[in-house]
């Protein structure tokens, strides 16, 4: 699969072109990761994956992100999910198409990146929160929006169904609560206040709703 060209901009009369926001390579990356990640729900849901990846982008956005932090955001996932799936070289094409910033900081968000391979479950999050020490505060704001929403998502499901939630993750209750407490905290050091803070309070309410330690 290779990233398709920018789409042509419309024609528009020079005073009546608005200000421009977002570019066209944030359509394309839209797009770019709406390919990569097609088939691909969230986790024993019907939920299409499309939807996490678009929230994390708009917190990115909402909270003071410019767009190479929203185009990251978008495809936050991509390495570690379709790396290797992907037919070509997935590293270079976001080079190639978004730049280098952005694929620094999607590799940052990837916690596969920080180990040799896939270890297990625990090894890889204990790494990856080890490597959430050096991270760049422009992978801190994407990471932190990333782990908001499965946070908000985690309790709202939590609400649904309770105790069969847990079942959805390897950590299973223990380990899930476990890494999103030591998330909470080691982003809270590196992260936006505000999206820090709502993780911390969300992370809380989470505990006390399923009685975790």
């Amino acid at each position: 699969m290779k990233i398709s060209t920018l789409p042509e901009e419309p024609e528009l009369h020079p005073q009546a072109r608005p200000l421009r926001v977002l570019s066209p390579r944030f359509a394309l990356a839209l797009q770019f990761a709406s390919e990569l990640h097609a088939w691909q729900t969230r986790k024993q849901t019907p939920v299409p994956y499309m939807s996490h990846l678009m929230a994390v982008s708009s917190l990115v956005l909402e909270h003071g992100g410019d767009e190479d932090q929203a185009i990251a955001a978008l495809l936050h996932d991509a390495i570690e999910d379709q790396i290797d799936d992907y037919r070509g070289d997935l590293k270079a094409d976001i080079r190639a198409s978004f730049g280098e910033r952005v694929l620094r900081i999607v590799e940052e968000c990837s916690d596969s990146q920080v180990s040799t391979g896939k270890p297990k479950w625990r090894e890889r999050k204990e790494r990856y929160l080890a490597h959430l020490e050096q991270i760049s505060s422009d992978a801190a704001l994407v990471s932190v929006a990333d782990k908001l929403h499965n946070a908000r998502n985690i309790l709202g499901d939590y609400r649904e169904i309770g105790e069969k939630l847990w079942s959805r993750f390897s950590g299973g209750k223990e380990g899930t609560l476990w890494y999103y407490d030591t998330l909470a905290k080691r982003l809270a050091k590196k992260a936006p206040p505000r999206l820090a803070r709502e993780l911390e309070e969300v992370v809380a309410e989470i505990h006390r709703l399923s009685g975790g330690a």
